[in-house]
């Protein structure tokens, strides 16, 4: 087993008054040699957006974004013609393959924080793709939000690529298994704190494991983290 742990207080800082970022991975004005990406994990941010603000309408081409939403309330439109609003528990994907233009604003009045995730597609140029679903009611288990398998109880990723959510209200021992593929896993600490492998992560810290089977996931009382696991490389 090989482990790499990405501490909350290394993270790249960005205010810009209506929305502060923490990013994991080289984004935006945060640039680390080191932290490019990880696997076919290229942007990991921890968003704050103010009441009213939100990003105005611009494209993507060729990248899977999904937004976890844990506070707030904030909404979607695209070149597809979706008009959505997302709630807290809502998970969104969008394919944006060979083009898409969208926006997102904070249409409530509280803060809202998500969870803004990109990995690189499996197939280039498809035609774009929105989906959404809502996992608000996940406690005391883990849950996958997003998958490369297609069904109704997730969203489907365009990679081999698997998303889960966990929620837990008290202690716990959750022993994660790796999929038959070339991949690699990160797990954020979204609140609480959780032991894995040895490593303890407070809220914001994250670890990436690869070359192994499984780890263990011990969380404590009043806990919330995502683990992402897919490819090393496109090969």
């Amino acid at each position: 087993m090989n482990k790499h742990v990405f501490r909350a207080g290394e993270r790249g800082l960005k205010d810009s008054g209506w929305l502060k970022s923490k990013f994991v991975f080289s984004f935006s004005n945060f640039q680390h040699p080191m932290r490019s990406a990880f696997g076919t994990l290229q942007a990991f941010n921890d968003d704050l957006l103010q009441p009213g603000k939100g990003f105005g309408i611009h494209p993507h081409q060729n990248m899977e974004i999904i937004s976890v939403l844990l506070q707030g309330k904030m909404n979607h439109k695209d070149s597809m013609g979706y008009s959505t609003e997302l709630e807290p528990g809502a998970v969104q994907i969008m394919s944006a393959g060979k083009g898409l233009f969208h926006e997102e604003y904070n249409i409530g009045e509280d803060e809202v924080r998500f969870l803004q995730i990109w990995i690189q597609p499996k197939l280039q140029n498809i035609r774009p793709r929105y989906q959404q679903r809502n996992f608000a009611g996940i406690r005391n288990e883990l849950v996958t939000i997003v998958s490369n398998e297609e069904g109704l109880d997730h969203c489907w990723i365009n990679q081999n690529t698997k998303i889960s959510l966990g929620r837990f209200d008290g202690k716990t021992s959750t022993d994660y298994h790796f999929r038959p593929l070339n991949t690699c896993v990160f797990v954020y600490t979204i609140d609480g704190s959780l032991l894995v492998e040895g490593e303890e992560l407070q809220a914001g810290d994250a670890i990436g494991i690869w070359d192994a089977d499984k780890f263990n996931i011990q969380s404590d009382s009043n806990t919330a983290f995502i683990v992402i696991e897919t490819v090393i490389n496109q090969k």
